[in-house]
């Protein structure tokens, strides 16, 4: 109750008695200059434009000059005119609280789900620097995700940060989901950065549901928004990420997509004049992207550690597009989605040969390794025969790993797909006997 009072009272605080005005004087492309704000303007700061009585465009500082300052607005800048008057308020402060446990945000702080939201005690800076790289500690141990593949054959630790590469359709959201239900973590925050305005009520309340949402905040921007708002809302994420990790705690962070992040800051880019070189991409996202994902990670000291999966839109499975090239560079391995395998009814539909985790070796025992190894020996087996497989030129007994290979192959497709609520060591045990049986049934 004290609590909450005193943020009640903060808020109170925060309200402004008077508001700076300046006027439009040109509009160049999609940017509104405006003059009489350049003095006391700031980068970021918010900007309201006032087209008619209860007609507004909202906007954000782009450029300062001396004369004048630029305005990105969230809409087209239709009806505008030359003289129309706009207000001026500081960037909004963003105040995480333990209270936005089991809410869907802005990246404002504000609610989506029709409920009053309190901010927290302490504003926090949406840009803070990583943790100081010499003080952080080694990744932690294994985290029960719930799922047979993630449990064995692709680790994730505590502390790690993972790339899911995917394209459109593919069930990338689904097994985000999954993880945010099923994975080791206190508090998970999941960003859905630029996603479509009726997807995000489905997400939150079919695909992630109660069960996930009791342990989550959402933080969304909907793809209708503007660029600087769906960018923001990968900072506002990672900023709450960090707020619960400074109380100690581990923290699952799920953002989809960093692609639209890159994409959302390609537009601020090109309005503000910066010239394209990765693919139309400016080279600001190169350390954009990589800040980001140095904030996740463990933490130093009484800090807890967030660990992250950054999900990748990959255009025809395109590893190598300047987006998908950055993370695989800077994240702790990467999870491919293979849309082949969604069509013949997989899910998730990892490919597992093309994905990796460098939480290997120190993330399992030398028993849990060697069987680690003899899976993708098989499996490599299996996919360089596949087609003579099928063309049915394979012929049994000429090679005994492939022999092998063949009869495990439907057996371990399988588990590869499979939910396993029973913690590591069930999912390395069912793993063990699927071995055990091919190599019985090949002799």
């Amino acid at each position: 109750m004290i609590a909450e009072l005193k943020a009640m009272t903060e808020e109170i605080a925060s309200k402004r008695l008077s508001t700076p005005v300046g006027r439009v004087i040109g509009i160049v492309g999609g940017e509104i200059e405006i003059s009489g704000l350049q003095n006391i303007a700031r980068i970021g700061d918010r900007l309201v434009l006032r087209r008619g009585p209860n007609d507004e465009l909202h906007g954000e500082v782009l450029k300062i000059e001396s004369s004048k300052i630029s305005m990105l607005s969230d809409k087209t800048p239709d009806r505008v005119a030359i003289g129309d008057a706009v207000l001026l308020y500081p960037a909004p402060q963003f105040a995480p609280s333990d209270n936005w446990i089991g809410r869907v945000i802005d990246p404002f702080g504000e609610p989506l789900d029709g409920r009053p939201l309190l901010r927290g005690s302490q504003a926090r800076d949406l840009m803070t620097p990583p943790p100081k790289a010499a003080g952080r500690r080694h990744m932690g141990e294994r985290l029960d995700t719930g799922l047979s593949v993630f449990n064995t054959i692709l680790p994730i630790v505590r502390g790690q940060r993972i790339g899911l590469f995917a394209g459109s359709g593919v069930g990338k959201s689904t097994l985000l989901a999954k993880l945010a239900q099923h994975m080791e973590a206190d508090v998970v925050v999941m960003a859905l950065i630029g996603e479509r305005g009726r997807e995000v009520n489905h997400f939150v309340e079919q695909v992630l549901g109660p069960e996930g949402m009791r342990r989550a905040v959402v933080v969304a921007a909907t793809s209708d928004q503007s660029p600087l708002v769906r960018r923001r809302c990968a900072w506002a994420a990672m900023t709450i990420a960090e707020h619960f990790r400074d109380q100690g705690k581990n923290v699952l962070l799920l953002a989809d997509s960093v692609t639209r992040f890159a994409e959302a800051h390609r537009e601020i880019s090109a309005a503000s004049g910066e010239a394209p070189a990765l693919r139309g991409f400016p080279p600001s996202v190169t350390p954009l992207i990589t800040g980001m994902c140095e904030r996740a990670g463990p933490g130093t000291g009484d800090q807890g550690d967030i660990t992250a999966v950054f999900s990748v839109l990959v255009a025809g499975s395109d590893m190598d597009e300047p987006i998908a090239d950055i993370l695989r560079g800077v994240l702790d391995g990467h999870i491919v989605l293979n849309r082949e395998i969604a069509e013949r009814g997989r899910f998730p539909a990892i490919d597992v040969s093309r994905s990796v985790s460098r939480s290997l070796p120190a993330a399992a025992t030398k028993e849990e390794n060697d069987l680690i190894l003899d899976v993708r020996k098989y499996l490599g087996s299996y996919e360089q025969s596949e087609v003579m497989i099928r063309a049915g030129l394979y012929s049994e007994g000429t090679d005994p790993v492939l022999d092998t290979a063949v009869k495990l192959w439907p057996e371990l497709d399988g588990f590869f797909g499979r939910d396993d609520p029973n913690g590591v060591k069930s999912s390395f045990d069912r793993l063990k006997l699927l071995l055990r049986r091919a190599a019985a049934g090949a002799r």
